[in-house]
C-alpha cells in the first residue's frame, strides 16, 4: 500500500489493450466475412446462398429508365367555371350514392 492506501493494479492497464484486441478482432471478421460476400452464391440457402432455382444474370444490364428527363408539356387546359361546377356535383352525387349503399350517413 502507498501512503494514500491506494494500491495500483494490473486491470486498469489491461482495460485499453483489452478494448484495442476486441477492435482489432471485430474489424479483421468485418474483413474477412465482407471478402466472402461474393462467393455467396456457391453456398445452399441455409446458409445464406440463392434459393434453387435463381435465374443467371443476364450478360447485358437492364438500362435505367431516364429519371432526368423532362416530360412534354401537357395539352390540357384548365376547366372552365361550368365545367369545375359539373365536376363538382359529380363527386358529390358519386359520394351520396356511396353513403346511400353502406347506409350511414355523417
Amino acid at each position: 500500500m502507498t501512503a494514500a492506501g491506494f494500491v495500483p493494479t494490473r486491470s486498469r492497464v489491461r482495460r485499453p489493450l483489452g478494448r484495442a484486441t476486441a477492435f482489432a478482432s471485430v474489424a479483421f471478421l468485418a474483413a474477412a466475412l465482407g471478402a466472402c460476400t461474393s462467393t455467396l452464391a456457391e453456398f445452399p440457402a441455409a446458409v445464406g446462398g440463392l434459393p434453387a432455382g435463381t435465374p443467371e444474370r443476364q450478360a447485358t444490364p437492364v438500362a435505367y429508365p431516364a429519371v432526368h428527363d423532362i416530360p412534354p408539356p401537357r395539352d390540357t387546359t384548365v376547366l372552365t367555371a361550368d365545367e369545375q361546377k359539373k365536376a363538382a356535383a359529380d363527386l358529390t352525387a358519386a359520394r351520396d350514392q356511396q353513403v346511400k349503399r353502406a347506409g350511414t350517413r355523417d
